[in-house]
């Protein structure tokens, strides 16, 4: 199935349509709100609203996978990330990003290799995977790297939609 054709439902609630992303470079990132990378939530922001008149969006993936980093119902999780980071780009509901209950959208992306080659199981909070306008899995930086590091600026900038 195409990664934007993935049903997946929306923290809010209801379905959230990936479908509307066609067509946008999108960064997907499994967040938590008690990590200690959680403070990625300003950087993913400053891209948000840097890039997002230019075709690009944040995905922000909420899972409770990683030393249980994200225990909050959903409107603790929407709380939180409105309050204490300003955050505007779309939350999915709360999902598995590994093991026999991986959400789908995920077994597609944890196919793609990261700059060393690996691919396989998430390894901890904020893994991003960045997508193509076209719905191609481009990029995958994990963990520590950090969201406006030159290396993730340049591979968005690189997939942003031509005009």
């Amino acid at each position: 199935m195409p990664l934007l054709d993935t049903p997946i439902g929306a923290l809010a609630g209801g379905p959230l349509d990936l479908d509307a992303l066609r067509g946008h470079a999108v960064l997907v990132v499994n967040v938590a709100s008690r990590c200690g990378m959680t403070p990625q939530y300003s950087e993913l922001e400053e891209l948000q609203r840097r890039y997002s008149d230019r075709g690009f969006t944040v995905l922000g993936v909420p899972c409770n996978q990683f030393g249980g980093q994200e225990p909050g119902t959903a409107e603790e999780i929407s709380t939180f990330c409105s309050t204490t980071y300003g955050v505007t780009f779309p939350l999915t509901e709360k999902v598995e990003v590994n093991g026999p209950d991986r959400h789908p959208l995920y077994r597609e992306l944890t196919a793609t290799p990261d700059g060393d080659g690996s691919a396989g199981d998430v390894q901890w909070n904020f893994e991003k995977f960045l997508v193509g306008a076209d719905g191609t899995v481009l990029h995958r930086f994990r963990s520590r790297t950090a969201p406006t590091s030159p290396e993730v600026v340049s591979a968005i900038e690189a997939a942003l939609p031509q005009s």
